[in-house]
């Protein structure tokens, strides 16, 4: 499993072109005091790409400044100007994630020979190794391997297998589990000497029941330390000087339990192992983030002593590991090391955003084709809506833009919470409004017309590249998120015209809508929680006649909320969703879990349900605004007696609800 590559790891003769206009920086501390029997390598890592290679927003079908292989590569070519010696690395999850992903996957397709955009890129880039990341899997073995194929570099994952055997060593693996390059290091003097890179990967072992319908009968997954404790002293037996693992898992607990997901902290310590290169968090490391974890230093960027690194994603930063390596008996050893992710951009406090580098053209030209088919592929459309996609009446009635979301949701997480033993409770979709006014203007709503209905179009239904989460409630649990939620509407009095209902100061994110039960709100009385979920009335009951299934639901009956990571871990202050209920994460954005519904059903139906709905009060109406252009969708709102009520302010347009 030796790689021979008898070429230095110094700058690459092809970047010698794109590094041309690029100003020569001065090298790095560990080069310049390299003795003569010491050499500084200088470790990068992409992780966590997804497809991301032009700095191109698909879902909102504009250029942005904070992603993309393209700016990443900038640093690249930086850091090779800036050490004697250096490696590039990729962390996986490489694939899939954007359209461009699902372009090739589900319309273009990967035939014999074919190359992927996203290794394309990689391969212009010059990566000396990867590994897979779970998302690697998402398509299937097939297209997966065919993707692969075009790969100018290795690519490793030591617990993934085909043929299980008594013990690791004994596996087949899908692809090699391991690893070493030979290459040539330049010492402080100039001297060049080889070296025996190792590079072990490993991938979640939850892929199993991610992507259940691919996987299930063609691989079984192995725990990531028992695969790294079998093959780590083989890498050694076969001469590895160092040993690099690409850990597609991320930095979490130090207390090792058997198939864990983020275990990057207690692999850090087995032996044999140098440096670390984690991901699929889509965090950065080191960075404060992981202050006070066990076994980590967030400053000095370690992991029970040994450095490592984690570049965010989407190409948003370039982790670096420096490695001084001295050479003692003919052995090559850690002597120094230090690390760091640079970030391709910078948020300036006005929330503006400032780009740090500029695109590479050799990066962006190596999948300019495949860009402009992507965009043509975002434009068109993938599939129908029966109804049209508003959210005038968001905030004030059951709607169609928030009811795609909760069934898409709901469809999702039941199949993937099936042979779990969560599988079999009834599962609820909890979503709210994005895009309801407000602050935003009376422009600033969702508004697709009944017919095609193109990628694009999700943006409107789902502004944030949220993932998906599941929480498991009680009946208890889930009546206060709705009590939470309803902290949108100000009391009423009953018997009064023309009070105003929406409550300012409650942004329409926090306004869950949970589908699958049914229930009203009763506007006369206080609400239980504050605008940012501080309880200010225990004993208020403003939701009324909850249901579930045409029975009342009971406070401990037991339910699966699908929601994202937002919410599931703490945001708006839920109760039942302040991370300790969490049940499943999903690697999946809920953008995506939209598109591959609105793709498989063809035709979607996203027709409000009326699951809920305001209690009547005798002699009462309410005022709100919303956009102008609802009243397009009057006649559409059956379940309220709505009129229009005239301008409101700012270019808004005001309705009357007689309750």
């Amino acid at each position: 499993m030796t790689y021979t590559k008898q070429t230095p790891l110094s700058r690459r003769h092809f970047l010698a072109g794109a590094a041309a206009g690029t100003t020569v920086l001065t090298l790095h501390p560990y080069s310049v005091h390299a003795a003569s029997n010491q050499a500084h390598l200088r470790i990068m890592e992409t992780t966590d790409l997804h497809v991301h290679v032009y700095p191109y927003d698909y879902y909102s079908d504009k250029p942005i400044d904070t992603v993309g292989l393209a700016r990443t590569a900038a640093h690249i070519v930086d850091i090779r100007n800036e050490a004697t010696n250096s490696i590039l690395l990729d962390n996986g999850d490489f694939l899939q994630g954007n359209p461009m992903g699902d372009y090739i996957a589900y319309e273009r397709g990967m035939a014999e020979g074919d190359m992927h955009p996203v290794i394309a890129a990689m391969n212009a880039v010059g990566f000396d190794a990867s590994t897979l990341g779970n998302h690697e899997f998402n398509y299937g073995l097939d297209f997966l391997m065919k993707s692969l194929a075009g790969a100018n570099f290795p690519i490793v994952s030591a617990n993934v297998v085909t043929e299980r055997g008594a013990s690791p060593r004994e596996d087949k693996t899908l692809l090699k589990p391991y690893v070493i390059l030979d290459r040539m290091v330049t010492d402080g003097a100039g001297a060049e000497h080889s070296i025996k890179i190792g590079m072990i990967g490993f991938v979640p072992p939850q892929i199993m029941n991610w992507d259940r319908r691919h996987l299930e009968g063609n691989v079984s997954t192995r725990d990531i330390l028992e695969a790294a404790r079998a093959y780590v002293p083989e890498m050694k037996e076969a001469g590895a000087d160092i040993i690099i693992a690409l850990s597609h898992s991320g930095i979490g607990s130090a207390d090792e339990t058997e198939l864990m997901e983020n275990a990057s902290v207690p692999l850090a310590q087995v032996e044999g192992i140098d440096a670390i290169m984690t991901g699929h968090s889509h965090l950065v490391f080191p960075s404060s983030r992981y202050e006070g974890f066990a076994g980590v230093d967030a400053e000095k960027g370690t992991i029970h002593g040994k450095p490592a690194a984690m570049g965010g994603f989407w190409g948003s930063h370039l982790g670096v590991i420096d490695l001084m390596l001295e050479n003692s008996g003919g052995e090559w050893k850690v002597a120094a090391s230090a690390s760091e992710a640079r970030p391709i951009s910078k948020r300036n406090e006005d929330r503006s955003i400032t780009p740090l580098v500029e695109s590479q053209d050799f990066v962006l030209a190596s999948v300019a084709k495949d860009h402009e088919e992507t965009l043509a592929y975002v434009r068109r459309a993938v599939g129908k809506t029966s109804a049209p996609l508003h959210s005038y009446f968001a905030l004030v009635a059951d709607d169609p833009s928030v009811q795609i979301v909760s069934i898409a949701q709901k469809w999702y997480i039941e199949e993937m919470l099936k042979g779990t033993e969560h599988e079999g409770l009834p599962v609820l979709s909890a979503a709210a409004p994005f895009k309801a006014g407000g602050r935003g203007g009376p422009e600033y709503y969702t508004d697709v017309p009944a017919g095609d209905v193109a990628i694009k179009n999700v943006a409107d239904l789902y502004l944030y590249p949220n993932t998906a989460r599941a929480v498991r409630v009680t009946g208890a649990q889930l009546k206060d998120w709705l009590e939470r939620s309803a902290g949108m509407f100000n009391q009423v009095e009953a018997g009064k015209a023309d009070q105003v209902l929406l409550n300012p100061e409650f942004p329409s994110y926090n306004f869950d809508v949970i589908d699958g039960v049914s229930y009203q709100i009763d506007l006369s009385q206080p609400s239980k929680y504050g605008p940012k979920g501080e309880l200010e009335a225990p004993d208020a009951n403003r939701i009324v006649d909850l249901s579930y299934d045409g029975a009342p639901v009971t406070p401990d009956q037991e339910f699966i909320i699908a929601t994202n990571n937002y919410r599931a871990s703490g945001g708006g202050d839920f109760p039942g969703a302040k991370g300790d209920t969490i049940v499943f994460e999903g690697p999946d954005t809920n953008r995506d879990v939209i598109v591959r519904y609105i793709v498989e059903q063809g035709t979607i139906n996203p027709s409000a349900d009326g699951n809920w709905s305001f209690k009547p009060l005798a002699d009462t109406s309410v005022l709100f605004d919303t956009g102008p252009k609802a009243k397009d969708y009057l006649d559409d709102l059956t379940t309220l007696n709505i009129e229009a009520a005239g301008d409101g302010p700012d270019g808004f347009a005001r309705f009357r609800i007689t309750l």
